[in-house]
């Protein structure tokens, strides 16, 4: 229970980062100072109006200077943050694998809420990631598509191999239908979990966006040319893969049977 605790309290800190992270980078401003400050007045957050989700709850969601109306994305963050590092601590345990998995969901929350805003999947992301990827892959992690084997760089190379060509190739055939953010942020998904696991991501993902898609043209009547970032869908698809890619591997497979 202590360790639960004290990665929930992490993962709030951290979520309050991720929303500095997701609301300057793509804005292309320093992401370590100035301090945090209210976006409608431009004054400095006080330590104590900036403890995560409980100051949120205090000022009733209000700035406490010029009663501005803070969105409920940053609370929203901080527990999502926090919740999937429990999660993570609950489905691998403790081990030299744990942060790097902490590393990659937060850096999955911090993707899906930029592109959501902006479509835009930074490079600063990314790029870091796929080396990063590359040597946790290779030295640190078990596959989550096969957890009897080690990673090894057979997998992680092509993982990162499979994930860049694939989604090169797809946007090539669809024309700028897929963006160059996509491309980079599959190949560290394949850097990091290995050749199945881009598959299996792209799936999901594409299963996820499919649903959506037609839930939206039934519901709203929104157009088949209705532009829908993907890479909230391929994160989320990223994230179903590292915990039950194993589950949904071999399930596949006595399914063939």
């Amino acid at each position: 229970m202590f360790e639960y605790l004290m990665l929930v309290l992490f993962g709030l800190a951290v979520g309050s980062f991720l929303n500095v992270v997701i609301w300057r980078l793509p804005r292309e401003k320093s992401i370590v100072s100035p301090s945090s400050r209210c976006p409608s007045c431009d004054t400095p957050i006080r330590p104590w109006d900036n403890v995560p989700v409980i100051s949120y709850l205090l000022l009733r969601g209000k700035c406490r200077y010029c009663r501005a109306r803070i969105s409920p994305r940053y609370p929203l963050v901080e527990a999502l943050n926090a919740g999937l590092w429990a999660l993570m601590y609950w489905r691998f345990g403790m081990g030299w694998h744990l942060p790097v998995y902490l590393v990659f969901v937060s850096a999955l929350v911090a993707i899906t809420f930029i592109d959501l805003d902006f479509q835009i999947i930074p490079d600063s992301i990314t790029l870091p990631g796929i080396p990063l990827g590359l040597l946790a892959g290779i030295f640190l992690l078990p596959d989550p598509m096969a957890r009897m084997m080690a990673l090894g760089w057979k997998s992680s190379l092509g993982g990162a191999a499979l994930g860049f060509g694939l989604f090169y190739a797809v946007a090539v055939l669809s024309r700028g239908g897929m963006g160059g953010g996509d491309i980079k942020f599959m190949s560290m998904v394949g850097a990091l979990m290995g050749w199945r696991a881009v598959l299996l991501t792209t799936f999901l993902g594409s299963l996820a966006g499919s649903v959506l898609g037609i839930f939206l043209m039934a519901v709203r009547g929104k157009g088949r040319k209705t532009k829908i970032p993907f890479g909230p869908f391929l994160a989320l698809g990223a994230l179903l893969t590292l915990i039950l890619g194993q589950e949904i591997f071999w399930w596949y497979l006595r399914a063939g049977r």
